[in-house]
């Protein structure tokens, strides 16, 4: 990896209107204070963390070919697309890092649609229901599969 130390932090739509829609289901914080959890974590573990927020399918999948290379793992919370992008799936079946999948709310508990995850398939694993702390365990998950023997 030529940037020692990198994980992208993607955030899909609607997520830029976290703290403002449904602080019910996702909790009062914005997405600059997940972002802020994500950095902090990330740099007392010796990582630089860059974050891309869109609402736009395309963009995402164009961040994941962007962090080929370059990053060493990818936290992903896609929110809806998370159901139905099949091209973000096939974006990270081809990034050769660690991915780690993102939710603030658990979509198992939630309406039928959001129980299955195109994302997971192509994940090493899930984070999904802690609200905002699941950004620091995300992190901390990054960090565990990088330095930790990989099984299997």
């Amino acid at each position: 990896m030529s940037s020692p130390g990198l994980i992208l932090l993607l955030s899909g739509p609607n997520l830029n209107l976290l703290g403002e829609r449904e602080p019910a289901i996702y909790g009062p914080g914005t997405l600059a204070d997940h972002v802020a959890v994500a950095t902090a974590a990330a740099s007392n573990r010796g990582y630089a963390l860059e974050h891309v927020q869109t609402n736009h399918e395309g963009s995402l999948v164009e961040a994941v070919h962007a962090a080929r290379g370059r990053a060493e793992a990818i936290i992903v919370n896609a929110g809806a697309l998370s159901h139905t992008s099949w091209s973000l799936h096939d974006a990270l079946a081809a990034f050769e890092g660690v991915v780690v999948e993102l939710h603030l709310s658990n979509p198992a508990a939630r309406e039928p649609f959001r129980h299955t995850s195109v994302i997971a398939p192509v994940s090493d694993g899930c984070i999904a229901g802690f609200g905002g702390i699941g950004y620091d365990l995300a992190v901390e998950a990054v960090d565990k599969l990088l330095t930790a023997p990989r099984v299997g």
